[in-house]
Order: structure tokens, then sequence, then C-alpha cells
């Protein structure tokens, strides 16, 4: 069998990774591409590995989240330039394990390029044994993944969402792809983080039919070169970690909770889902809050009444030298979507502009996939058809079929922002129905819940002696005489 040696490495001029296409992988991530898309890696990211002679990666000073992903690898043979699927198998010449690393700590500066984040020495290793391309069905390979010793990737390539054929074929339309590139193809699920001291291990073979790599084995070691203070520095939070481990629970967090977080008990959502938004509101105006609706929206689920703790994203006006630093990449919007817990509802910022959408198909999928009760826009959304069809309301002012940059760029998350003529806080409980939107502060909402429960029980008892009759005058609202004939009724209501 033959060997990847520095001779092959050095040829690689181009290193392409794809980053989703095990459905496997995609269904934990919870996104389904339509389309490939792939990530450059540096060819010095390259490394040998095999159990004779390990190598070695560290994870650098400071950091945290040292991810491994095994994959399958592809090095192409012979120049490809716009050939078509049929062809594009023809231009691999050897299929290797892959280890694509990466530290999460970093994947904020990179806005998606990846560079700093899988960029690193050692980063990419590759092999130890080759396996001939023209000896084996790309759809019937298998790619395995051990972390010190425990089977954690076991995986096909029988149902990829891009066969190998397809990714040679459509990365040859746009650029010439060179003796010795190497692509790699995409990790299934399970991959997650590994320690100094850790030993990855990753095998590819035809499933069985005697061609293998043999395992390409990696170590782990623990850096201690700080970063310079001149660049970006690690840093991580609970959505890096759980992205990286591949699963809150994985990760050691609590999971998320339905209400979203202990300012919404089970209970106190329950209250408050057992009563209209117009009587909330009397209540809130009874303490003296007025402006507290957010208002000249329409909801793409008017039946349905929703309570969740508000996530609040702001758009400021879009400036065309701003929107090249702040608009692309994991920008403020998809990190706000990307971070959104089951039972939030994620209320966004548009300055009432009506001229673009702020939210489409994809993204808002994505919320609906992490369990958002809702999205809140000021502003327009994209792609109607399919937010409108999709179980999870979505509240909005015109549908409108331009993009996020024309109008706005997305700044920042989790601070006050304005909404629908009202300011919101993170934090702060959000209550919808068909009446409309309501904003209530957190250290309220038990008394608001509470009085509201009993107005609406008075006003069951209203609307009774009305139908039987009586006139409002006195009754509604409730004067001396009838609310002593209202308590006689509740009393005689517990008793039943």
């Amino acid at each position: 069998m033959e060997q990847v040696t520095d001779h092959i490495l050095a040829a690689a001029r181009k290193v392409i990774a794809v980053h989703i296409n095990y459905p496997s992988r995609a269904a934990q991530r919870g996104r389904t591409p339509e389309q490939p898309s792939y990530f450059l890696k540096p060819s010095s990211s390259l490394a040998l590995g095999s159990a004779a002679a390990p190598s070695t990666v560290e994870r650098p000073a400071g950091c945290e989240l040292l991810g491994y992903e095994g994959e399958i690898a592809l090095i192409i043979g012979k120049p490809a330039r716009r050939v078509g699927i049929e062809d594009a198998w023809s231009h691999v010449e050897w299929v290797t394990a892959s280890n694509d690393l990466g530290v999460y700590d970093l994947r904020y500066a990179d806005k998606g390029s990846n560079l700093r984040s899988k960029g690193g020495d050692g980063f990419t290793p590759v092999g130890p044994g080759l396996i001939a391309a023209d000896a084996v069905d790309p759809a019937k390979l298998r790619i395995r993944t051990w972390h010190n010793g425990e089977l954690v990737q076991d995986d096909t390539t029988g149902d990829l969402l891009f066969p190998f054929a397809r990714l040679v074929a459509d990365l040859s339309q746009l650029l010439t792809l060179e003796e010795g590139d190497i692509i790699l193809t995409g990790t299934p699920a399970g991959a997650s983080v590994a320690t100094p001291g850790d030993i990855v291990e990753v095998e590819v073979d035809n499933d069985g039919g005697g061609l293998t790599t043999g395992r390409l084995v990696t170590r782990v070691v623990e850096g201690t070169t700080p970063f310079a203070d001149f660049g970006a520095r690690p840093k991580t939070d609970d959505l890096q970690r759980e992205e990286a481990y591949g699963s809150r629970e994985a990760a050691g967090l609590a999971a998320a909770q339905p209400s979203g977080t202990p300012g919404l008990s089970p209970e106190l959502k329950a209250k408050l889902e057992s009563v209209c938004t117009a009587t909330l509101s009397s209540q809130l105006r009874k303490r003296g809050l007025n402006n507290v609706s957010i208002d000249g929206l329409t909801s793409t689920r008017p039946e349905r009444r929703i309570v969740g703790l508000a996530r609040t994203l702001r758009y400021v006006p879009n400036r065309e030298d701003l929107f090249k630093t702040h608009g692309g990449g994991f920008n403020a919007q998809k990190k706000a979507i990307d971070s959104v817990n089951e039972g939030e509802i994620l209320v966004m910022e548009a300055r009432g502009e009506k001229g673009t959408g702020t939210i489409g198909d994809i993204l808002a999928l994505r919320a609906q996939v992490r369990g958002a009760a809702a999205i809140i826009t000021d502003g327009g959304v994209r792609d109607f058809s399919a937010v409108a069809a999709m179980d999870m309301p979505t509240y909005y002012a015109n549908p409108h079929p331009a993009v996020l940059g024309r109008r706005h760029i997305p700044w920042d998350t989790d601070i006050t922002i304005a909404c629908g003529g009202t300011t919101v806080q993170p934090g702060d409980i959000i209550v919808a129905d068909a009446d409309g939107i309501l904003v209530i502060p957190p250290a309220l909402a038990d008394e608001v819940a509470d009085d509201s429960i009993a107005q609406e029980r008075e006003e069951t008892f209203i609307a009774e002696m009305v139908q039987q009759g009586h006139s409002v005058d006195g009754l509604y609202p409730l004067n001396a005489a009838w609310r002593t004939r209202y308590e006689q009724w509740e009393a005689g209501k517990a008793n039943d």
C-alpha cells in the first residue's frame, strides 16, 4: 500500500474543506445546505501521522476548545478545470484519512474564513496510507474516528449531501484543481473536543472490502507560547462549547429550559398563557405602564398565543464601509439566531424600515430547530411563503424580497433595543396573541398574571349576567352590590 509522504504533502498547493456534507452532521447542526460551501486551509497546516510516528498538534496557549473532525481526504491526480460530474472522479488519484482540527476559541475572529481557527500548523494531519481512487466506489467508503480508544464517529459515504464527484466538478467551475491539491470532504456527527494528552485516530476503508488507510494518529499537546497582544485573542462562550462538543449535554452544560431561563418558571408561563393580552394590557396600565406594546406587526400564526423571554438583535442603518466589516461571516444576526434557546423569542430592532428583509427562510428554520418560540421584527421578511409555512410564528411589518445589506447592518445582540414603538430588554417577558404583543417587566410578571386571572374570572361572571339580560350600568365595572353577587357566584363555582 502506498503511503502519504513529505513529497505528497509538499505537492499540495491548496487544501480545500467542505463545511457540511453528511446528513448526520446536518441534523446535529440543525441546518442542511442546498449547495456545498467551502473554506481554505493553508498547506502549512498539513502533517503526517501513523501509529509508529503520531503527528503532534498543539492546543494553542489560552485556548479551551480544540475540535477534531475525522474526514475523508481526496488527492487530485490530474488538473481539473470545468469538468462534469461524470468525469470528475477520474481526476482524483488517491483517497486517504484526515483530521480537520481547529480551535473554536478563534471562530469569532474569522468571519467564516476559518483561517485562524483551522489554519494552525499541524491542524490538518493526513494519512498514513493511500487508497487508489480507481480501486474504490466513492459511494462505498467508510470513515471512523477514535478518541482515546473510544469509537466516536462511524459513517459511510452512501448518502452524502454532495457526492465526491460533485464536489470536484463544482470546485473546478471557478478554479483549477491542480495535481496534489487536497479536498477534505466533511465530517459526520460525533466530532468533539480533544485536550492535551489525548489521542485521536482516523481510518478510512472501502467498507469492509479490504482496502484501508490504516489509522491516522494525532497526539494533542498544550501550547506554551501566549498570543501576542496585537491580534485576536482566544475567547469562548457556551454557544461555542455546544458547537464544539456537539450538544449542550456533551459540553457539560445544563440543558436549556423550556421557558428559557429561571426568569420565566413553568408555573408563571402557564399563568400568562391562560390570559389574553387585552387583560394583561389593562393590568399593566393600572400600574402606570402604557408604552409596553409592540405595535404595527402581523403574525404568520395569529391563532397562536406565545409566551417567552426576549433575546434581542439590533440593526443599524447600512453604511457600505461598515457593512464590509460587520455584515459578512458569522455576523450579529447569525450569532443571535445560533444562540437563541428553546422557548425564547428573538426580537429585532429594524427601525420600522420596511424596504428590505431582516429574516429569511434559512435563518428562521435555524431558529425553529433551536426551539425558539417566535421571531419578532419591525422590519421586512424575505422568503415569506416559506417563513409563513413554519410552525414557529414570525411577527413582521411586511414581506420584502431584498437582502439585509440593502438597508441594514446587523450590529449587536442581547442589548436594550426599540421594536415597534417600545423598548425591549433581554430577559423581558413577551406575550403575544391575536390582539397584539406585550412586553412585561419580569419583576411585575407574577402579580400581573395573578391579577389578570382574577380579572378574567370577573369578566366571565359579567358576561354571564349580560347574557341573562342585565344592564351594564353598575355591572361593568362591578359596583358594591354586583361585587357581592360576584363573590357569591365565585364561592359557588369553587364548591362545584
